[in-house]
């Protein structure tokens, strides 16, 4: 039986890698033609990836998902208790990005090449930790969790609303999501 909380994770690491590959192009293409990059626009797209992903996405596999894994699955726990790792971390992790960058933005082209690092950094290991719940984790929450357990999943997971992922964007962050889709290269936006 399909799950609801399965879809919804699926569709956001997708939205996530997405805006992570839009952010590294950007960045590239900066770089390749010696221009300055749309300051706002990375700092709109970094953003995003603190607010929803890091905010909802995170807290929701970290809360619900990984402990109903760790105890159906004891043999995954090491990936487990890596993943969560990963998920404590990010806030500081993102938070150094977009310190580099103002730094980058504010210093100008001294600063280039400390953000580029970082960031490629960032992003691989990101899709990295992406690739390990799609590959490990995920898989076993499709074979060993209970239906009751997914009855909690797929109602928490329903409630996330990533306008990324198709969803219309709350209020608050329409200008926000307005300015990346305008802007941002595909797959993420038009421009």
């Amino acid at each position: 039986m399909p799950h609801t909380a399965l879809h919804v994770m699926n569709d956001e690491h997708q939205a996530i890698a997405a805006m992570l590959r839009s952010v590294s192009m950007l960045v590239a293409q900066s770089s390749r033609e010696r221009k300055l990059p749309d300051f706002g626009l990375l700092r709109a797209m970094l953003f995003y990836l603190d607010e929803f992903p890091e905010r909802l996405h995170h807290a929701k596999e970290t809360q619900l998902l990984f402990p109903l894994v760790r105890r159906r699955c004891p043999e995954l726990t090491a990936v487990i208790e890596r993943l969560e790792s990963d998920h404590a971390r990010g806030e500081t992790a993102i938070r150094g990005i977009e310190r580099a960058l103002l730094a980058f933005e504010m210093l100008g082209e001294s600063r280039r090449e400390a953000f580029e690092q970082a960031l490629q950094r960032y992003v691989g290991a990101y899709l990295h930790h992406m690739a390990i719940e799609e590959t490990q984790v995920l898989p076993a929450a499709r074979e060993h969790l209970s239906e009751a357990d997914w009855v909690d999943l797929d109602a928490a997971f329903a409630a996330n609303r990533d306008p990324l992922t198709g969803h219309a964007a709350p209020e608050e962050y329409r200008a926000l999501f307005s300015r990346i889709v305008s802007l941002a290269p595909a797959p993420i936006g038009l421009g």
